[in-house]
């Protein structure tokens, strides 16, 4: 379902460069042209200068950026750290203000990575079989998309379904290991969004993320004031200043900024310190590829209001052949990593062997029974 868009920034050093990661889904031509528009405007700049090129590359465009452009960003602007950790010799957390905790917690997904079972697990019984399959695999926390697409209401059956089967998810994994639950922005009223979140409050979640669309400040502040769970959002927020209305009404318990759509780690560090100074955590969102894996486990290490880290590993079969990490991946934690840079070696010959290829629609699914097209 996502190309992987990486970002090799070249450096008048030999053999110094930096990768950084743009991925978005079904947008990936765009953000590559986007970052081949916006790799001139820093030609010939300093790497090391990572705020002045921030500043050039969402300045100097004129138009302000969207999610493709400020993916292109992010995806440059993550390769600049890698360069300024490796000219150094220091992994980017100690440059990021050090490390605030020893590892990083981590979640997956059903299926941990396989795109039809985090989308298409619909039945009660594979939910609990495929969430059982992740706590073996070693998880304490896994996440669900179990709410139906959905409109401005929805049937009691649709919503007694889907609180069944967190319940039954909750059943079978026992007490101890958390659950989220993802309703995708899917409810278009606050009134169904509450429905369906005062359906699944009794099997106890984590956290529900994006439980109206994400355009819906008003209306997820109003259902973060007045739940019984914790309510998480802002992946789909892009930049710090779309962060700012939501964190001044207190739209969310735990805020979701992406690393590769909201600039970079800088922005996402600056996101993270607003967010603090309200009592807001952060659990990043990060369903892409390898690199941003690793850009976010720099940031979890030197965060001090992280919380957890979604992570895609094994979203396709080759994830591994790709990226070497500077930690061996455990599920549900990743350890401190002490190489230079991000301290990942990319093998550009593998990449090689897995070119562009049309995504998969999957969005083009949420569509209700009359024709109504719905969110995804």
């Amino acid at each position: 379902m996502r190309n992987w868009v990486f970002v090799r920034v070249e450096t008048d050093v030999p053999g110094l460069v930096g990768w950084g990661e743009a991925t978005l889904e079904w947008k990936t031509r765009s953000v590559v042209g986007a970052i081949e528009d916006l790799a001139p405007l820093i030609m010939g700049r300093d790497p090391r200068d990572i705020e002045q090129c921030f500043q050039i590359l969402t300045r100097h465009g004129f138009w302000r950026l969207g999610v493709i452009g400020m993916s292109a960003v992010s995806g440059i602007e993550i390769a600049l750290w890698d360069i300024l950790g490796k000219s150094l010799n220091v992994p980017v957390w100690r440059l990021l203000g050090g490390k605030c905790r020893d590892h990083v917690r981590t979640y997956t997904h059903l299926g941990m990575g396989d795109m039809s079972s985090v989308y298409e697990t619909t039945e009660e019984a594979r939910l609990v079989e495929r969430g059982r399959a992740v706590v073996e695999a070693g998880y304490e926390a896994v996440k669900v998309v179990s709410i139906p697409y959905s409109h401005y209401t929805a049937s009691n059956r649709a919503i007694d379904s889907a609180a069944s089967k967190v319940m039954a998810l909750r059943e079978a994994v026992g007490p101890d290991v958390d659950i989220m639950i993802d309703f995708h922005g899917r409810p278009a009223s606050v009134a169904l969004a509450r429905d369906f979140i005062q359906a699944v409050a009794p099997c106890r979640p984590l956290f529900v993320e994006e439980p109206l669309p994400p355009e819906n400040i008003e209306g997820t502040a109003q259902l973060t004031a007045s739940m019984p769970v914790h309510i998480a959002a802002g992946e789909r927020l892009i930049g710090r200043q779309s962060f700012i209305d939501a964190v001044e009404r207190r739209a969310f318990h735990i805020a979701q900024p992406d690393i590769c759509h909201v600039g970079g780690l800088s922005e996402a560090k600056k996101i993270a310190a607003l967010c603090e100074s309200a009592g807001i955590g952060m659990a990043p969102h990060n369903p892409l590829g390898p690199i941003a894996g690793v850009a976010a486990l720099h940031f979890g290490v030197s965060t001090p209001n992280f919380i957890i880290q979604e992570e895609m590993s094994g979203a396709v079969p080759w994830y591994d052949s790709v990226v070497e990490w500077p930690i061996e991946r455990r599920p549900g934690r990743w350890d401190l990593p002490e190489k230079p840079g991000l301290g990942i070696e990319v093998d550009e010959a593998e990449i090689e062997r897995h070119p562009f290829a049309p995504e998969i629609l999957h969005a083009a699914n949420a569509v209700l029974a009359d024709g109504t097209v719905v969110d995804w």
